[in-house]
């Protein structure tokens, strides 16, 4: 039992009401006694009663444990037993105290196109904060945060939030550090009347070793399979999508085009195509998408001039399935929606602030009701949700269901209710999670939607980037980003060309690779592509589709190098490595970057020593002859690949392999 186990499995916490600041060691709490309450077979829910006399206050500190991994959950309820209002104003869900060490702390800022962008500090004897204030999960920083000691402790904290969080880390004696965070208290604050209670937002922690983030990555993996994600059958299916978006956006999409790649992507493997924006609002080929946001119940004629139930029939009538997207939350300022309803609109000092306050009761029975109506009356299988602006403090208005300090915090709850009615009416449905990207990634969100979109940009290094981010906190299967897109527009770092002359076939299976490591998904000119590269292109989706997925479904993923970092400042080499224990079976992906040295040796993780292994290139994965050398079989003893890994000379630049890695 390493050190960390211990501290994350506390109930300390913290709250302020009116004004005073009361947590487990405050002079006059009252700690009533623990009780376990029932729960998901293979988790213990233990809580601690507590009562605060002298604001006769009930609060209830909340952990739930997992079997067989160092994980908690971890949050805090609040019930005001007086017989007059009071105030919320800050709400811990934790408290925790590091030990004296030389503790490092490393987490990732985040903006549009720039996501997981590492940070590394030494706790050196200040406070640090990370927040986001910014009304979207990973706007500023991502909800993520590990701190490792000296002898290689790891703690790793994860509010499970999609709006404001924090994360303190206060220095205390002789080295030791206060740890404590959830909802974020800039700007809020809730009345709750006699007999009213609320509840903080749910932290995730887990403890390590080693100084290895893998240590608490694979079991936050583990535990959100198990117990956390919003998952049904389809999901777990990982479909292979295309969607029009980067080639097309609304600029030039339109039936014909629509249709036109729905017909070669049911050639090549496609499990499910997805219309993006640009579908709806005024019959104008001109229309702006971003205004008409809301006017969900209007269709773009001019591009769609059949209507969309025909465009998903005629994907249906292909074999696959059909997606749409909606910003269900946002409003655009020509959409009809805000005039309509005039009190759905969120609000801060009278301003409107461009989205819906889902605080409103109403709203959430509208939003239920539209995206009731898209799923059925388009007959979609696939949802994808976006939102792109930053609510920041959220709506303060007090005349539709919510309080001048609690509108966002209220907004989520309701948001995540709306999700959940929409997943209980069509339990087959796949909700796709996406915020201009990725800008609301958050283990909170993974439990109402299936899958979460990356990043908007997918040029490889930010691909690999952002990968290595976001699954030290989430298993591989909830992520979905797409392979190198053709962009419409100009984006320096976006250079993908199919029909450039000098793009070569390795090339083009590296980049495809990438995507084949999670939820699969692409966003190309299909009709355009060149017949070599449709031909490479189905062959990987018939590998992802018949060798990958069992292992992104359901293997431990470990990183094996460093995080790429953009512009050339991380490692060069990249290499992951997902096992299958029950078979002792291990796919590794290796990926050469530009910049990198020309050999690398990579050290495989997690096996037998004892066993002998086959090493060889995944069956059906080969690679054009004249490109680079074929990866020639060897067998080698769990023993040496563990110490003395596997030497890579052979791979030219954006050149990748898979190996398999058996027990024999």
């Amino acid at each position: 039992m390493h050190r960390i186990g211990p501290i994350i499995e506390g109930t300390d916490f913290a709250v302020i009401v009116d004004g005073t600041r009361v947590d487990a060691q405050t002079e006059g709490m009252l700690l009533e006694g623990t009780e376990e309450r029932s729960g998901t077979e293979g988790t213990r829910h233990i809580v601690a009663l507590y009562r605060y006399a002298p604001l006769q206050l009930a609060i209830e500190s909340h952990v739930t444990y997992y079997e067989g991994e160092q994980v908690v959950r971890r949050w805090v309820s609040v019930r005001n037993e007086s017989t007059a209002a009071v105030t919320v104003e800050r709400i811990d869900s934790f408290v925790l105290e590091l030990p004296a060490d030389e503790w490092t702390l490393l987490h990732y800022k985040s903006e549009w196109g720039a996501e997981f962008e590492p940070v590394r500090q030494p706790l050196a004897g200040e406070d640090v904060v990370l927040e986001t204030r910014k009304g979207r999960s990973s706007k500023d920083m991502h909800p993520w945060m590990s701190v490792i000691g000296s002898g290689g402790d790891v703690l790793t904290v994860s509010p499970m939030w999609s709006g404001n969080w924090i994360l303190r880390c206060e220095s205390g004696a002789a080295g030791s550090y206060a740890v404590s965070g959830g909802l974020n208290d800039w700007e809020f604050f809730k009345r709750l009347q006699p007999g009213q209670a609320m509840e903080g937002i749910h932290v995730a922690m887990a403890a390590g070793s080693g100084g290895d983030l893998n240590s608490t990555s694979v079991p936050l993996a583990r535990v959100g399979r198990k117990y956390w994600y919003a998952q049904n059958s389809f999901s777990r299916s990982l479909p292979a999508e295309w969607n029009h978006w980067w080639s097309y956006e609304d600029k030039t999409i339109n039936e014909e085009a629509f249709r036109a790649n729905a017909a070669e992507a049911a050639k090549l493997g496609i499990e499910i195509c997805t219309l993006d924006a640009g579908w709806f609002g005024p019959s104008d080929a001109a229309t702006e998408w971003y205004e008409y946001r809301g006017d969900w119940e209007m269709v773009n004629t001019a591009r769609f001039p059949s209507g969309i139930r025909a465009l998903s029939d005629d994907v249906h009538g292909l074999g696959m399935k059909f997606g749409i997207w909606c910003e269900i939350e946002a409003v655009g300022k020509s959409a009809k929606v805000s005039q309509r309803y005039p009190s759905f609109p969120a609000r801060r000092d009278g301003e409107p602030l461009g989205y819906l306050c889902f605080g409103n009761p109403e709203v959430q029975e509208w939003a239920f009701g539209m995206l009731d109506g898209l799923i059925t009356g388009y007959n979609c299988q696939w949802i994808k949700l976006d939102f792109n602006l930053d609510p920041q403090a959220g709506c303060n208005s007090t005349d539709h269901g919510h309080g001048a300090g609690d509108g966002l915090y209220e907004h989520y709850n309701g948001y995540y209710r709306v999700l959940d009615r929409v997943r209980a009416k069509h339990p087959e449905v796949i909700l796709e999670n996406c915020s201009s990207g990725g800008l609301r990634i958050d283990l909170g969100m993974l439990q109402h939607t299936h899958t979460t979109f990356l990043s908007d940009p997918d040029w490889p290094e930010h691909s690999l980037q952002v990968f290595w981010g976001a699954t030290t906190m989430l298993a591989p299967e909830v992520c979905l980003h797409w392979s190198y897109s053709e962009f419409l527009w100009d984006y320096e770092k976006q250079k993908f060309n199919p029909l450039s002359p000098d793009l070569k076939p390795y090339q083009f299976d590296y980049y495809t690779r990438i995507a084949m490591m999670r939820g699969f998904g692409i966003s190309q000119k299909l009709p355009q592509m060149p017949e070599w590269m449709r031909a490479r292109l189905a062959h990987h989706i018939g590998l992802y589709r018949d060798k990958v997925k069992p292992f992104v479904r359901s293997g431990d993923l470990f990183r094996l190098t460093a995080q790429p970092v953009r512009g050339g400042l991380g490692d060069c080499w990249s290499a992951f490595q997902y096992s299958m224990h029950a078979s002792d079976e291990h796919l590794v992906f290796v990926f050469r970057l530009p910049g990198s040295e020309e050999e690398r040796t990579i050290r495989l993780l997690e096996l037998d020593a004892e066993a002998t292994y086959r090493v060889s290139e995944m069956a059906g994965a080969d690679r054009d002859a004249g490109d680079s050398k074929q990866f020639a079989p060897i067998l080698r003893t769990g023993a040496q690949l563990l110490a003395e890994g596997i030497f890579f000379n052979g791979l030219a630049v954006e050149e990748s392999v898979i190996l398999n890695v058996v027990k024999i």
